[in-house]
């Protein structure tokens, strides 16, 4: 059986890998040869996946930001259907990356109508946008949804689509996650340190608009909490000049790590943290957390003046439950001033801790339980042999 397994970004690297690692032991179980072959990155080659293309550096979230990468992701498109049509899969997997990856369904439905399309993880417009272009488009190209939240399985089953809720595949990567005490020990933090974790990026935009005030806060925090110590874990090896550049005309304590994302969470006790997948690992090692995001003021203007752009919130975290546990600051919003205040609230206030720590556990709740990757697996292979028996 041969898949191909189409993702971009950071985060979709790491759900693809989970995913790629849990086919292969469901098809070694079940007594099938597999071959992946995928868009992914770094994690899902490691996994067991063989690269066509590396797109997670090809990501972006606007649409003046997204310019930059047109050419280079058009030259992955067109080598990606140029494959597909000389090597039509079993099966395409298609995972959150809404405009690329919509359009590869698009071309596969329209080129090769034998082949059946999963849908795993929706991007999350369904959420703020309902009736957004994407939306339908997704709708129109598949043939069997995956969905990581409940909210997500109910949607889509209202629109006719064949919809599974399997669970969130983070609860699969927690389960080996590294304890709050082992990782500040690995870190070297003392007891009396207030750790704080700054995590600003997985696109390169970010390190634009939310690494300079995510320093700015983290200075103000400084100077009313001398014990505080800020750690930056670098998603990306691309990023981290960018990163060293920025901090140092800060003059903050600050220690940038390559990696070790999941041990500077655990030994945190506040995360300012980007919006993004991120959120949800932060709430599953029980860490305070402050989320914001930023686009440049021509997007969000373009955003809200021809696509009504609203949203009830951005964070994957209050997207669970549909309620704000974590506060959310979205562009103008993002200012240093606010950080501050709940950054300081959040580390300072007893009561203010304890209720984020009972909501995470309601978001918990709400994720599914674990054996997600497995599930899904499962459930994959299971719809590829009856499409193609």
């Amino acid at each position: 059986m041969r898949i191909f397994i189409s993702t971009g970004e950071v985060s979709g690297d790491l759900q693809g890998s989970l995913l790629v690692a849990a086919l292969m032991r469901q098809a070694r179980f079940l007594g099938i040869d597999l071959e992946i072959l995928a868009l992914g990155g770094d994690r899902m080659a490691e996994a067991g996946a063989t690269l066509l293309g590396n797109t997670t550096r090809l990501s972006s979230l606007g649409l003046i930001e997204a310019l930059p990468f047109v050419i280079p992701t058009w030259q992955i498109q067109q080598q990606s259907r140029r494959y597909l049509r000389e090597n039509p899969p079993d099966l395409l997997i298609l995972i959150d990356y809404a405009g690329p990856n919509i359009s590869i369904g698009q071309y596969v439905r329209r080129h090769l109508p034998h082949v059946p399309i999963i849908y795993y993880i929706a991007p999350q417009a369904w959420v703020w946008s309902p009736n957004d272009r994407n939306t339908q488009q997704l709708i129109n190209v598949t043939d069997r949804l995956l969905a990581i939240f409940p909210e997500e399985a109910r949607f889509f089953q209202k629109k006719g689509i064949l919809t599974t809720w399997v669970g969130h595949p983070l609860l699969d990567r927690m389960v080996d996650a590294p304890t709050r005490e082992a990782s500040r020990l690995k870190l070297g933090i003392e007891p009396e340190e207030v750790a704080i974790a700054l995590l600003p990026a997985s696109r390169q935009q970010e390190l634009k608009y939310l690494l300079p005030v995510m320093c700015e806060a983290a200075q103000q925090i400084y100077a009313k909490i001398p014990q505080a110590h800020f750690y930056i874990p670098v998603s990306l090896a691309a990023f981290r000049s960018v990163i060293e550049a920025t901090v140092q005309s800060y003059n903050l304590p600050v220690t940038i790590l390559s990696g070790q994302t999941l041990e500077v969470i655990a030994a945190s006790d506040l995360a300012i943290t980007k919006s993004g997948t991120v959120n949800l690992e932060i709430a599953l090692l029980n860490v305070p957390q402050v989320v914001i995001y930023r686009l440049s003021k021509s997007t969000m203007w373009l955003a809200r003046t021809f696509f009504n752009f609203s949203i009830s919130f951005m964070s994957p975290v209050n997207l669970v439950v549909m309620k704000e546990i974590v506060p959310e600051l979205l562009q103008e919003k993002a200012k240093s001033e606010n950080i501050v205040q709940e950054s300081l609230e959040l580390l300072l206030n007893p009561k203010r801790r304890q209720q984020v720590f009972t909501d995470y556990q309601e978001m918990r709740e709400k994720l599914g339980n674990v054996g997600v990757c497995d599930r899904a697996a499962q459930e994959i292979l299971e719809f590829a042999i009856t499409t193609n028996v």
